[in-house]
C-alpha cells in the first residue's frame, strides 16, 4: 500500500516538472513545503496560548499569540522563497574508472536581489551539500557519489530543500535533469599488458615482438611487466629499474577480446582497459576488437577516449545510481 501511494506521488510530481532537461527554474508549481516537527511544535504552542488567552479573556495573551503566528506565516513565506527563482543547471561531468568517485557538477544562479542562504543540494542515499547564492550571482556546487561498476552512473533524482530562516518549515523541490556519467572498467594490470595484443598479419614483419630496441632504464611502478624489469640492476643497486624499448611506429596493435583466454567479461574488459591505457602511454597505434565491435587503430586522446568508452558500454544498460 505505502509503495503504491509512493510509486503515485513520484508520478504526480514527474507530470508536474520537466524531466531530462539540463536546466530548470523552480517556479511554484515545483516547490513543495511542510512545517518541520519545530514548527509542528511551535503550532502545538500557539494553540495553548489561543486556548488560554480565551479562557481567561487576557488581552495580551491574545497579541503575544497572535504576533507568535504572524511570526510563524512570514517564516513559512520566506522560506518558500528562499527556493522560488532559483536556475539549476546541470554541467558537463568527466568520465571515471570504477572504484572512483563521481563528481556531479552543477550551477545554482540567483537572478533576484535576496541573497539565498541555507540550501542543500544531495542526491538520494548520498551526502548532501550545503550551499548559498548571492544575490544577482550563481554557485559552483558538486556532489560526489562512488562509481562502483563500469558502465552508466545515473545519479536519479535530486533533492533542493531549505529550512530557512526559523527551521519551522521544510521547503524543497526535485530536479530531474540529464547528464549520466560514463564509467570506465576498473584498470587491471596483466603481464606485458601492451604486448597482449597480436600484431595486424598483414604488418607482422614492421611490427618487431614486444620490447623493440633497447633505449634506457626508468623506475619500476606498479602493472609494470616482471619481463622487463632489470634484475641486474636490483642486485647492483637494490632498486627496481624497468627497461624501456622504441616501439616502431609502423607497426599497428592489436588489442584483440579473442587473445584474452580467461577470465570473465568484466575481468577480460578490465585487462583490455588496462591495455588501452598502457598503449596510449607508450604512444603506440593501436586498435581494439571485442565481439561485434572493432576499432581501426590510431593514436591520440581522442582514440582513447572512444576504446575506453566502448569498453565502458560493453554489453551494459545504464543503471539507476550504482
Amino acid at each position: 500500500m505505502r509503495t503504491a501511494l509512493r510509486e503515485r506521488a513520484i508520478a504526480w510530481i514527474t507530470r508536474r516538472q520537466p524531466a531530462g532537461v539540463r536546466q530548470v527554474t523552480l517556479d511554484r508549481r515545483c516547490i513543495y513545503i511542510l512545517p518541520t516537527r519545530y514548527g509542528y511544535t511551535f503550532a502545538g504552542v500557539l494553540v495553548v496560548m489561543l486556548l488560554g488567552a480565551i479562557n481567561y479573556s487576557n488581552s495580551l495573551a491574545f497579541l503575544l499569540t497572535f504576533l507568535l503566528a504572524a511570526l510563524g506565516s512570514n517564516a513559512m513565506w520566506h522560506t518558500h522563497r528562499n527556493l522560488l527563482g532559483l536556475r539549476i543547471t546541470r554541467l558537463p561531468a568527466e568520465p571515471v574508472f570504477a572504484g572512483e568517485t563521481a563528481r556531479l557538477a552543477y550551477s545554482v544562479a540567483n537572478p533576484g536581489r535576496v541573497p539565498r542562504r541555507g540550501l542543500t543540494l544531495e542526491a538520494p542515499g548520498h551526502p548532501g551539500r550545503d550551499l548559498a547564492v548571492p544575490a544577482h550571482g550563481d554557485t559552483r556546487v558538486t556532489l560526489t557519489i562512488p562509481a562502483r561498476r563500469r558502465g552508466i552512473l545515473r545519479p536519479g533524482r535530486l533533492r533542493l530543500h531549505t529550512r530557512y530562516p526559523l527551521g519551522l518549515f521544510r521547503a524543497w523541490s526535485w530536479l530531474h535533469l540529464e547528464g549520466d556519467v560514463l564509467v570506465y572498467p576498473r584498470p587491471l594490470p596483466v603481464e606485458d599488458a601492451a604486448g597482449g595484443g597480436a600484431p595486424d598479419k598483414d604488418e607482422a614483419r614492421t611490427s618487431r615482438q614486444p620490447g623493440g630496441e633497447f633505449t634506457g632504464l626508468r623506475g619500476y611502478t606498479p602493472g609494470d611487466s616482471p619481463r622487463r624489469v632489470d634484475w641486474k640492476a636490483l642486485a647492483r643497486t637494490g632498486n627496481l629499474y624497468v627497461k624501456e624499448f622504441h616501439e616502431p611506429r609502423g607497426g599497428r596493435l592489436w588489442l584483440d577480446w579473442d587473445d584474452l583466454l580467461a577470465g570473465d567479461v568484466e575481468t577480460r574488459l578490465s585487462m583490455l582497459c588496462h591495455q588501452v591505457l598502457r598503449a596510449h602511454g607508450a604512444d603506440l597505434e593501436f586498435g581494439l576488437r571485442l565481439p561485434g565491435i572493432e576499432v581501426a587503430p590510431a593514436r591520440g586522446e581522442v582514440h582513447r577516449r572512444r576504446c575506453l568508452e566502448h569498453l565502458a558500454r560493453f554489453h551494459s544498460p545504464g543503471r539507476e545510481g550504482a
